[in-house]
């Protein structure tokens, strides 16, 4: 298949759009000099700009940390960051509307999977780290990557895996999918309010493991990009993954009505012994559990491995209006070298994208964040063409169906076809 990505941006430029609303300067985007490591030196002989405006997720941890290393990097080159905080979902509306204007950020933070319409709509301009791309987890860089080129210096790493309560289970009893179900089966009395296992089970990104790990797939990838035109939703090993999940409903292991809240609730007051979740609410269920609370990767499937779990990535995205790329991007890594890694990291809880900080003794050593970035390791990045937008919700609907005890296969079939039906829809196929 043809890159969609080139065919688009050509045609945008025929039409004259990003020569009328572009902005005007140089292309040279390597990689910036104040980090610990790595060649860039593209800021060599580049005016300093007395501030760069960054666009941060509001979040208060996150705010927290950035304060300090934008602090820090003040103290080290004089340049000032001016950071406003803004919900990651809401930015790139904004972005279109100030960024033109002139009052955009230079940098601004986003979640990989939408990077591939953020670039359609030449809102981001690709960044060259030269060496420095390999300082960063692969998985990581492959999130950021489109068309072949990275945009973006990834801050975050996260994906999902197993909470448990010792007083409850060992995690040799949740290794493995049939260990796993025969605690589920044991412990579960839902007449209390007792379950051996929970999961947002009709929320397809938890549950696209069960899916992949059997042979299905989103979009077909053969190393060369994503391949809209191959949805692999409804082959024979998403089939076996949906029948899966559906036996979870009719043996009353997990309840049609589950969401997050109640699991978590649930959990939290000891009456599961194991959720499927993510590190984001480790603060939450340490408070509540203490030392009883464990963590682990998923559970083997029949075939013995581990189910691709989607990692997603946080991302610095440079804007493509922003009159100080350079500077800009040396921002980016100084955000993400190894000591500010480390520091977001211990304030803002979030597991680093830099491998090093992956790798650290600190992260493979803690008891709970451990076990999720060893599953990044077996995951996959979610797709961050702007396709997948259209996945989310035929997929949400056909899980419904059958936890509802409708016919797998054919509620995968009819999934796919609207999948294909809104990516036609939409104009990017």
């Amino acid at each position: 298949m043809k890159k969609f990505f080139a065919m688009l941006m050509i045609a945008v430029l025929t039409l004259g759009v990003l020569a009328a609303c572009g902005p005007q300067r140089g292309t040279d985007n390597a990689g910036g000099n104040s980090g610990d490591e790595g060649e860039g030196t593209t800021t060599e002989g580049v005016d300093k700009p007395e501030s760069l405006k960054v666009w941060v997720n509001d979040d208060e941890n996150q705010k927290e940390a950035l304060d300090q290393i934008f602090k820090a990097y003040e103290e080290e080159t004089g340049i000032k960051v001016e950071a406003s905080g803004m919900d990651m979902l809401t930015q790139i509306e904004a972005l279109a509307l100030d960024a033109p204007a002139g009052k955009g950020p230079d940098l601004f933070f986003q979640p990989h999977d939408r990077i591939g319409d953020i670039v359609l709509r030449g809102l981001a301009d690709p960044v060259d780290l030269g060496e420095d791309v390999n300082l960063y987890s692969e998985t990581a860089i492959n999130a950021v990557t489109v068309d072949g080129e990275v945009y973006g210096v990834p801050q975050v790493l996260e994906t999902y895996g197993m909470f448990y309560n010792k007083d409850l289970v060992t995690p040799e009893e949740i290794s493995t999918m049939e260990g796993l179900m025969k605690v589920a089966e044991e412990q579960t009395d839902a007449g209390q309010d007792k379950f051996g296992f929970l999961m947002e089970a009709t929320n397809f990104y938890f549950i696209y493991p069960f899916f992949a790990g059997n042979g299905g797939y989103v979009f077909n990838n053969d190393g060369s990009g994503f391949d809209a035109s191959d949805i692999g939703l409804a082959n024979e090993g998403a089939v076996q993954g949906g029948e899966l999940v559906q036996s979870w409903f009719d043996n009353g292991y997990i309840p049609k009505e589950i969401n997050g809240d109640i699991m978590s609730g649930l959990f939290t007051d000891g009456k599961v012994a194991t959720v499927l979740t993510g590190p984001w609410n480790i603060a939450t269920y340490r408070e509540a559990l203490g030392d009883k609370l464990g963590t682990a990767t998923l559970p083997t499937l029949e075939n013995g491995d581990v189910p691709k779990s989607f990692v997603g990535v946080k991302t610095w995205l440079m804007s493509s209006y922003s009159e100080n790329q350079e500077w800009a991007i040396d921002l980016m890594k100084f955000i993400t070298k190894y000591e500010n890694a480390m520091k977001y990291y211990e304030i803002a809880g979030e597991m680093p994208a830099l491998q090093e900080a992956l790798d650290s003794d600190e992260i493979a050593n803690d008891e709970l964040i451990g076990a999720f970035a060893e599953q990044t390791q077996y995951g996959e990045p979610m797709p961050n063409i702007p396709q997948m937008q259209q996945v989310w919700d035929p997929m949400g609907s056909a899980l419904q169906f059958i936890a509802n005890g409708d016919d797998v296969g054919e509620v995968l079939e009819e999934a796919v076809q609207q999948i294909e039906d809104n990516i036609a829809a939409s104009g990017a196929q």
